[in-house]
């Protein structure tokens, strides 16, 4: 799924050699890209080996109950198709996920439910295309949202401030070990951790920045990003402002709109292009 991506850059003070400087500006959504600390406590690789096999355990249960859709089923073959337009934007933001075995799967479930594990897997519970009638564009945004906490390793990072709360005993080397390795020590707590990655709460600022990042990969990919704004009426009108339980510890459904909304202008050139 290798696609020619989307850098654009404005050049400012350079044009046609008009000037001796040069200063590159990205185009798109602004969030701080430095690593979290806590992030680089746990190993990247034990993280996403961790989900491979909570994800396939979860399918094989799925499939056993007659609950996992087919390839030959219509949502299925949507959420592929959008996936396989969405995945190759993602590169810049986690160049991992190159490397990812991406997989995507449709439960059957009354469930208003979405996710991307670490390591590019991803699953739609049939409850939120058929309850709230998703459109392709509003479907762009609820997985560019998902694949943006896998691709910014939101995760690893509440693993990692688990590890640091649970291991006290081994915080002074563990700190080290965030510039010189991973802390063997602390391999128990990853293993048990990954037994429940979809248990792990996100904070707020993950889930704006899962927002904003989510809705640039979409619109690069001809995803309209007004459509999150749709998103989240419908997400409102459908658990009476409370937020669904894909979403139970996200911002409220009002102020993720307003922001969105202020971050459209840095978007809607993105998908302009894209169409």
């Amino acid at each position: 799924m290798l696609t020619k991506r989307s850098f654009i850059y404005g050049c400012v003070g350079c044009a046609c050699g008009l000037g001796t400087g040069a200063v590159l500006a990205r185009e798109g959504v602004e969030v701080n890209r430095e690593s979290s600390v806590f992030a680089g406590l746990v190993p990247a690789g034990e993280v996403e080996q961790s989900a491979r096999k909570q994800y396939g355990d979860m399918m094989r249960e799925a499939a056993s109950k007659n609950a996992l859709g087919p390839d030959s089923h219509p949502e299925v073959i949507r959420l592929r198709r959008i996936a396989k337009e969405i995945i190759p934007h993602s590169y810049e933001w986690n160049s991992r996920a190159k490397e990812w075995k991406w997989e995507v799967n449709l439960v059957g479930s009354n469930q208003i439910n979405a996710f991307c594990m670490p390591g590019g897997k991803i699953a739609f519970y049939s409850g939120i295309l058929t309850q709230l009638k998703l459109t392709d564009d509003e479907v762009g945004m609820v997985m560019g949202h998902e694949i943006a906490h896998a691709l910014r390793e939101h995760a690893r990072e509440r693993m990692g401030k688990a590890s640091a709360t649970n291991g006290v005993a081994a915080i002074g080397s563990a700190v080290a070990s965030v510039f010189f390795g991973v802390n063997p020590q602390l391999t128990d707590l990853v293993a048990k951790q990954g037994a429940s990655l979809l248990n792990l709460k996100f904070s707020r600022d993950d889930e704006t920045e899962a927002d904003l990042v989510g809705m640039e990969i979409a619109a690069r990919a001809g995803y309209d990003p007004r459509a999150g704004v749709t998103l989240w009426q419908k997400m409102s009108a459908a658990n009476k402002g409370a937020p669904p339980q894909w979403l139970s510890t996200h911002p409220s459904g009002n102020t993720r709109i307003e922001e969105i909304q202020a971050n459209l202008p840095k978007v809607m050139p993105l998908y302009e292009r894209a169409k």
